[in-house]
């Protein structure tokens, strides 16, 4: 299930050209990223302070296939297609209507708040987090 977050690009997202300056096209990624967890019951801050993890971008391949723009309405998608132990893989598109934007496939891992290290998700989490549910 491909779960889908709207972004407005703003002035402050581009450059003079008024073309979306590529470092924003992670930003607008990671709020979806964060939305997507949110739309399944977990708060961040509270998977930290409960649960002791984090989850953090362990890889990103990203290929930008066409600017967007100023005032551009944005759809960011992301796609789970793996959960391991003490991962997550996903797809995340950016389009603006049926054009792609940008792609890309990130890894996430699951640290431990404090120290940084992998760790295994608790089994509630990765239950939720699995890409059959």
């Amino acid at each position: 299930m491909v779960f889908h977050w709207p972004v407005r690009v703003y002035w402050e997202d581009t450059d003079a050209g008024g073309v979306v300056y590529y470092a924003n096209y992670l930003k607008f990624m990671e709020r979806a990223r964060s939305e997507w967890l949110r739309a399944r019951g977990f708060e961040q801050d509270v998977l930290r302070d409960e649960a002791g993890v984090v989850f953090v971008v362990r890889r990103m391949e990203i290929d930008f296939l066409s600017p967007a723009r100023f005032n551009d309405q944005l759809d960011v998608s992301v796609g789970l297609h793996e959960a391991g132990r003490a991962s997550l893989a996903m797809q995340q598109e950016l389009m603006r209507g049926a054009t792609c934007l940008a792609r890309a496939d990130v890894k996430l891992a699951c640290v431990d708040a404090v120290h940084f290290k992998p760790v295994k998700m608790p089994a509630t989490i990765l239950q939720t987090l699995s890409p059959t549910t």
